[in-house]
């Protein structure tokens, strides 16, 4: 085994080491994703897309939907992620919404992990179960969320990113009947 010394970018995510932190980016893969697609000269705008439209699947094409997100892509292409040396603690964000406009039977749910203030780890999906109020649906987010923790909490007691032994994993929720119960 050769040391090819510290990595530059791993994953396709590229590490800028500072003297106090770290930061992670990937201008460079949005660049080329701009290039690919020609974008790299259209205007730009302030947000991904508008929440009140609905999105459904294209079956031909490049939709408008994937064009405004290379157009808030390319304005955002310089924001990076800063990790500072402070204690690094994992803060888990839990939500949901049942039975939303469009989006059948099912309600929707994600979670959200970050390190030190820095998203590291998401996801959003629609629930697998049919929930019979917002309870239940936030509920099975937090279900979810708790799953996901201990694997978290598996891999960072691995890693030495983090203080050891592990602080307490914090999941936060915005429903307050589910906090209650």
């Amino acid at each position: 085994m050769k040391d090819m010394g510290e990595a530059d970018v791993i994953l396709g995510i590229k590490l800028i080491r500072l003297t106090d932190g770290i930061t992670i980016s990937q201008s460079h893969y949005v660049k080329k994703i701009l290039e690919k697609f020609g974008y790299q000269n259209s205007r730009i705008v302030k947000t991904p897309y508008d929440s009140s439209v609905a999105l459904f699947k294209n079956e031909c094409g490049v939709s408008i939907t994937q064009l405004r997100v290379l157009r808030y892509l390319k304005n955002t292409v310089s924001l990076v992620i800063y990790y500072g040396k402070f204690l690094a603690t994992l803060d888990g964000y839990s939500d949901a919404s049942w039975i939303a406009k469009n989006s059948g039977s099912n309600g929707c749910s994600g979670y959200v992990f970050t390190l030190g203030g820095g998203a590291v780890y998401w996801k959003s999906a629609k629930q697998t179960l049919i929930t019979r109020s917002t309870f239940e649906s936030e509920l099975c987010a937090l279900e979810a969320t708790g799953t996901e923790v201990e694997w978290l909490f598996g891999l960072l007691s691995q890693l030495l990113i983090v203080s050891q032994p592990l602080p307490p994993i914090v999941v936060h929720c915005d429903s307050q009947t589910t906090i209650a119960k």
